[in-house]
This record gives structure tokens, C-alpha cells and sequence, in this order.
């Protein structure tokens, strides 16, 4: 099915998707702060670019959208109605090139952590999902 946008309209809507400092993103960011954590944003000398870089830790945090990185199980991990197939390609490759990350990044020694964006309805859930990588967080509690 063709785009009810023409390519111009279609380019300028979509340049309003944030790729950084989302709202989740920020939401993190500002738990991490409050609990005394510093840390350093999207270093690109790793793969995947993660959100959230921990060195002192060695430990990196992916801040996801559900939909866009089609969060098994979430609501919000749908298809669009319109144009099923080129959207369904885009987000199976963005979960491929997520699993990728992660497998290079543990292989060369750092720990991953992934914060969904439905998961920040709970602050306690997102705390127990990063004392996984953060080894001293219980204490900072």
C-alpha cells in the first residue's frame, strides 16, 4: 500500500523522532544521578552506541522504545496498519542489529543492561534490572 505522505512530508515527520535524550532516556539518566552514579552518553567507539555508559562499572545501558525495538509482549510492539511489510523488515532488523550489540559488547567483557520504556511505569523494576550490571546499587539505595 502506498503512503498517504509524499516523500518530502513523509522525511520531515519522521526527522521529529528522537534517536537521543528521549523522555526514557532522561527519566534514566536522572535515576542513575539521584543514586550517585556519573556516567557518560552514547560513546561511539562501541558497538550499538549504548545510551548509558558506566566505565568505572564497564557496564552499558540500552534505554528502548517498545516499539521500535518490538518489546516481546508489550502493547505498544504493534505493526502499523499501513505498509506491513516494509515496517516489518525495519523493526526485524532493528531487534537483530539490538541482539548483535549485545553479543559484541559482552564479548569484550562489558555488561549490558536493557531498560524498556514500559518498564518505567516502575522505578523498583528498572533498579532491579540494573543491579544486575551496577554491583553496588542495593547500597546507594
Amino acid at each position: 500500500m502506498a503512503d498517504r505522505y509524499s516523500p518530502a512530508k513523509r522525511s520531515e515527520i519522521m526527522s521529529h523522532v528522537r534517536n537521543r535524550d528521549t523522555e526514557a532516556e532522561i527519566r534514566v539518566r536522572s535515576l542513575l544521578h539521584r543514586l550517585g552514579y556519573r556516567f557518560r552518553l552514547q560513546r561511539r567507539d562501541l558497538p550499538g552506541r549504548p545510551d548509558i555508559v558506566l566505565s568505572r562499572y564497564k557496564a552499558v545501558i540500552f534505554v528502548h522504545g517498545c516499539f521500535w525495538h518490538q518489546h516481546f509482549g508489550c502493547s505498544k510492539a504493534t505493526l502499523p496498519d499501513r505498509n506491513k511489510e516494509w515496517w516489518a523488515a525495519k523493526l526485524t532488523r532493528n531487534v537483530e542489529r539490538d541482539r548483535e550489540n549485545l553479543e559484541a559488547l559482552q564479548n569484550v567483557g562489558w555488561r549490558v543492561a536493557t531498560v524498556w520504556e514500559c518498564d518505567l511505569k516502575n522505578p523498583r523494576a528498572v533498579i532491579s534490572s540494573l543491579a544486575q550490571i551496577l554491583p553496588d546499587l542495593k547500597e546507594r539505595i
